[in-house]
């Protein structure tokens, strides 16, 4: 039996990707064209933008200028409970971002990171106010301190808080602590602390 020999290319070299005549016709348009996967990539990325969009809340979503059509596949995508309906639900989420242009991608994507940003300052003003309030019960200099950052404050309430929560941790082991002094002093705290 003879070996079969595959057809000659016309000018394309399948292996490297590489077109001759296209090169000797007009190659920059041909360079500057993204590749394939490039453009998957750059699908894949608005595909996530979009789950990310999906994940937030309502007011942020809102306040958004997203265009209907998306504004409804994300709604539907929320809705979608079964795995396989979310994904196909996803992938139209992915074919409706690839509609928008770029500075609206963009612009979606700073909102989101604003919206992340933003649940990141609150973390970080709880975190703080907890620090304020274990600082508060287990030193007398912190109140001081704090007196010295928020003049304002009902120094009186704050201390009845204080020693409230300090009477209420005094000796008792956690499990037999009742945390309601310190939850109020938590809250007491609280508004104190801006993001």
């Amino acid at each position: 039996m003879t070996s079969r020999r595959a057809a000659p290319h016309r000018g394309l070299d399948v292996h490297y990707g590489h077109d001759a005549a296209a090169d000797a016709i007009g190659g920059e348009a041909h360079a500057a064209r993204p590749s394939k996967t490039q453009r998957k990539r750059e699908s894949q990325s608005l595909q996530a933008l979009g789950a990310e969009l999906a994940e937030l809340g309502n007011d942020h979503l809102a306040a958004l200028p997203l265009p209907e059509p998306l504004r409804d596949a994300i709604a539907e995508l929320r809705r979608t409970r079964s795995h396989e309906g979310r994904r196909r639900q996803m992938q139209y989420v992915g074919k409706c971002m690839r509609q928008l242009g770029d500075d609206e991608a963009q612009a979606l994507r700073e909102a989101v990171a604003a919206s992340k940003l933003g649940s990141a300052r609150e973390t970080l003003a709880l975190h703080e106010a907890e620090r304020w309030r274990a600082d508060l019960i287990s030193d007398d200099a912190a109140l001081a301190q704090w007196v010295a950052a928020f003049p304002d404050t009902d120094l009186q309430q704050l201390r009845s808080l204080v020693r409230a929560a300090r009477r209420d941790a005094a000796g008792l082991s956690p499990e037999v602590r009742q945390p309601r002094s310190a939850r109020e002093l938590f809250q007491f705290i609280k508004p104190w602390i801006r993001p």
